[in-house]
């Protein structure tokens, strides 16, 4: 990793704004039309609207910011989706705000401050009526303005959901000022997302790196190494099935894996 940043002296507020996007998959294999829908129902109960509000305010504990406000909805027939308004400063009215209980709308003053940071994270599961392949793909972004930064909930939010494969972004953008005017473009020492991975992390995905230094974009594909066929089952086990089975049902995984992985369809193989 790089040497940190000698601290910069600021005039003023820090404008850097940090995105952090995920997008996290979840491959799993039902059998019949029945395991298909348990699965989905499995699914939108596991990661409800109020369930993922709970990891998002973990989230918002872990990078030190404060909750302005909480939007959730659960969708018919499936998915959900949870925004939360965060801010660096606390904001008085909210010391004591509970997570459980959504607040109503803040007064203007406060509502103006809102578009410097927010989390949010949507989910999209779904099931192929044909192969049984079933995908589950969750969405999130942590966007922050000022001194608290994402990346410290990067690997909160791997372990949080069951993430098979992902997809991170990493961008700083704007710049803030220093006292003498001159313009800083990033705030922070980085080369890679990798950086800012714990070892065990690291250790059980394959990853490959797309980054463009001059623009301060990072992006990390992960792809988990070692499986056990019986994570990836739902409504049976290994014990029901015949080895010619399992071989084919691992061959569907890897391959919808890998596809999502490098991102394009692999060629049909006899």
């Amino acid at each position: 990793m790089n040497k940190p940043f000698d601290k910069i002296k600021l005039h003023g507020f820090n404008n850097l704004t940090k995105s952090l996007s995920f997008s996290i998959y979840d491959i799993c294999y039902a059998k019949t039309e029945q395991q298909r829908k348990e699965y989905i129902e499995y699914i939108d109960e596991q990661y409800s609207a109020d369930r993922l509000t709970d990891i998002l305010g973990e989230v918002v504990d872990i990078i030190g910011a404060n909750i302005l406000n909480v939007s959730r909805q659960d969708y018919d027939p499936q998915g959900a989706s949870v925004t939360i308004l965060i801010s660096e400063e606390p904001i008085e009215q909210q010391q004591t705000y509970d997570v459980d209980e959504a607040p109503g709308p803040l007064p203007e003053t406060v509502v103006a401050h809102l578009d410097k940071s927010h989390i949010c994270v949507h989910t999209y599961p779904e099931a192929h009526p044909d192969d049984g392949i079933c995908t589950f793909r969750a969405d999130i972004e942590v966007s922050t303005c000022g001194i608290i930064s994402p990346l410290k909930a990067l690997n909160f939010l791997i372990h949080s959901l069951e993430s098979d494969v992902v997809t991170i972004d990493y961008r700083v953008r704007g710049f803030t000022r220093d006292v003498d005017g001159v313009k800083h473009y990033i705030d922070h020492a980085i080369n890679s997302i990798q950086n800012y991975m714990t070892e065990d992390t690291k250790e059980a995905y394959q990853m490959m790196d797309v980054n463009v230094y001059q623009e301060n974009l990072f992006h990390t594909k992960m792809m988990l190494k070692e499986t056990d066929l019986n994570t990836y089952l739902f409504g049976v086990t290994t014990s029901d099935l015949s080895e010619q089975e399992e071989e084919e049902i691992r061959s569907k995984l890897t391959r919808e894996m890998q596809e999502i992985f490098y991102g394009r369809n692999l060629p049909e193989t006899e």
